[in-house]
């Protein structure tokens, strides 16, 4: 039995792989969202040959992916883009010192493979509230109206 408490909180999907249940409805962000996952995946999934490898795609990626949603918050003034870019600001900063950790040969894999579950961890609460204001913001800015999400069967 469900708790009066539980009814109205999200359900958190803290799953490795993508699905539509993770759609916010505005197609370039939920792309990009897209990628996130396939690209942290292979943190997860990485071996002391390619996690060097595996995090600086990661870099490359975030660095893309949160640029360009950054860029979205300026130029349509997004309220409150603060917050949303000290969080981008924040995840980079772990990854480039996880990074730096793997170069340095003072950790392999494992470190890579710990960042790419919290990031798995982190993200899902990301998108369901900041990422889905900025996708609603978008679509209003861009379509006059909410986003529309068409799902497959969850």
């Amino acid at each position: 039995m469900k708790k009066m408490d539980d009814i109205d909180a999200p359900v958190q999907d803290n799953s490795l792989v993508w699905s539509d249940a993770r759609l916010l409805g505005f197609a370039p962000m939920d792309d990009v969202h897209k990628e996130f996952y396939e690209v942290a995946l292979r943190l997860v999934t990485c071996t002391d040959t390619n996690a060097l490898a595996a995090i600086e795609e990661f870099e490359r990626h975030a660095v893309s992916h949160f640029e360009q949603e950054d860029e979205w918050m300026r130029t349509t003034d997004f309220p409150p883009r603060d917050c949303h870019i000290e969080e981008h600001e924040g995840v980079l900063k772990s990854v480039r010192e996880v990074k730096v950790a793997i170069e340095e040969g003072r950790a392999g894999c494992r470190l890579a493979q710990d960042i790419g579950v919290h990031l798995f961890q982190w993200f899902p609460g990301h998108a369901d509230y900041l990422d889905s204001a900025l996708a609603a913001w978008m679509t209003k800015q861009t379509m006059g109206g909410k986003p529309v999400v068409f799902r497959r069967k969850i």
